[in-house]
């Protein structure tokens, strides 16, 4: 890991870079674990322990210590693994404060979906459930989430945030690109799922897609708008699903506030966001399919 990061995006000082949350304390938690932050197991023989959660509950414990305890105002975020854990650890993180603290939580790139792949298989959904076997994470699921579902469908679902972001009961924004970069190349379109490499250019590249991967691509934002329809119906929730092929927007200072920074309706990720936040307006933007958005910050891989 670095010895040093910049913090810019939403973790900026910067007022001019930053306009909602400059002046707040900040901090990251540094992700290790591999289960966003909720395993909690051992294998002795193989010599490997998962304390994902206990880690969670040991940063919690100090940063409450140091003065989080009496914070007015607290928002938990984080990009991808980071992402997931602010959804699963979303009303744990808001049962710390006392009723009076608005708190609420931020998902940038979190929204990984249990889609088929390119193959008709579910090459994400095997993954995530070889993780919360493996970290021993189903006890640390919501049990808002696996109550529902019960034994008529199986529990590990709920490491999927489409299964549980309807029964979170704290304020929730999901900020995603409806096109997730990461998602393409690992939950649609991996070499396991694509041995010809039929998909390899295209997920490096979304300019190297035909019509046909074009459309499977849509056929994914259609899933992803599917899924958000019962949480977007709350006014506490938010939303800011773009249009464009990348993955964490709210920590890149060019695409959370900047000059030329992503926007739906002429509205950037950061003032979005802040006006949620500080219920300055109901929030649920959501932007017209490719390749309508020309404000895109679209990653290429090389």
């Amino acid at each position: 890991m670095e010895k040093e990061i910049s913090f810019t995006g939403i973790l900026s000082s910067n007022p001019k870079y930053n306009p909602d949350f400059f002046n707040w304390n900040k901090v990251k938690l540094r992700y290790c674990d591999g289960a966003s932050f909720n395993g909690d197991t051992q294998d002795k023989d193989a010599q490997l322990e998962f304390r994902g959660q206990r880690i969670w509950s040991a940063a919690m414990e100090d940063l409450m210590s140091k003065g989080m305890s009496s914070a007015e105002q607290a928002l938990l975020s984080g990009c991808s693994a980071g992402g997931l854990a602010s959804i699963l650890h979303c009303d744990e993180f808001r049962d710390l404060f006392p009723n009076k603290t608005k708190v609420k939580c931020l998902s940038d790139g979190g929204l990984f979906l249990d889609a088929l792949d390119v193959s008709g298989g579910r090459s994400l959904r095997n993954l995530y459930r070889g993780v919360v076997d493996l970290q021993g994470v189903k006890q640390n699921l919501p049990r808002t989430c696996t109550d529902r579902l019960g034994p008529r469908l199986d529990p590990k679902l709920c490491f999927f945030p489409q299964n549980s972001i309807a029964s979170i009961r704290t304020p929730l924004f999901l900020l995603n690109a409806a096109y997730d970069s990461w998602q393409i190349q690992v939950s649609l379109a991996p070499p396991s799922a694509d041995p010809q490499g039929y998909w390899h250019e295209c997920t490096l590249n979304y300019t190297k897609c035909n019509s046909s991967q074009i459309q499977f691509l849509q056929d994914f934002r259609s899933q992803m708008l599917n899924v958000i329809k019962y949480f977007s119906k709350s006014n506490r929730n938010g939303l800011f699903i773009n249009s464009c092929f990348a993955h964490c927007q709210s920590e890149r200072q060019d695409t959370w506030f900047s000059d030329d920074s992503p926007r739906i309706g002429g509205q950037p990720i950061a003032i979005a966001v802040g006006n949620w936040y500080f219920d300055r307006a109901v929030v649920k933007a959501i932007d017209c399919p490719y390749p309508c958005d020309k404000t895109c910050h679209n990653l290429i891989f090389k």
